[in-house]
């Protein structure tokens, strides 16, 4: 029952914050400060869901040369770094992931 109320109760704060967009429209100002570190959730988020996954894809950690994932995510975030394209740091981590695999496997 107690995730039951956890999940209401993110459902309910979810819908108001939604909602608070829509009865204040344009009107809704946020300090700058927020602003500008409401920038780095993104980001925040995105490593928090790829960091534990790449450094520990058996569920121990593993930073040895066949991580294939650990080698992927490198890949992406230098090429992220580099170039400041996203969609290329996505692309250029999957074929490290995909070739890394072909060649661990052969």
């Amino acid at each position: 029952m107690t995730t039951f109320w956890m999940l209401a109760g993110m459902a309910v704060l979810t819908f108001l914050i939604r909602a608070s967009f829509l009865v204040f429209g344009r009107g809704l100002r946020f300090p700058a400060w927020l602003h500008e570190a409401l920038h780095y959730v993104p980001p925040a988020v995105l490593s928090a869901l790829v960091v534990p996954m790449a450094l520990a894809p058996r569920g121990t950690l593993d930073i040895g040369w066949d991580n294939a994932y650990l080698a992927g995510t490198l890949a992406a975030g230098l090429v992220a770094l580099r170039s400041r394209h996203t969609l290329l740091a996505i692309v250029a981590g999957f074929v490290v992931y995909v070739l890394w695999r072909l060649v661990l496997a052969g």
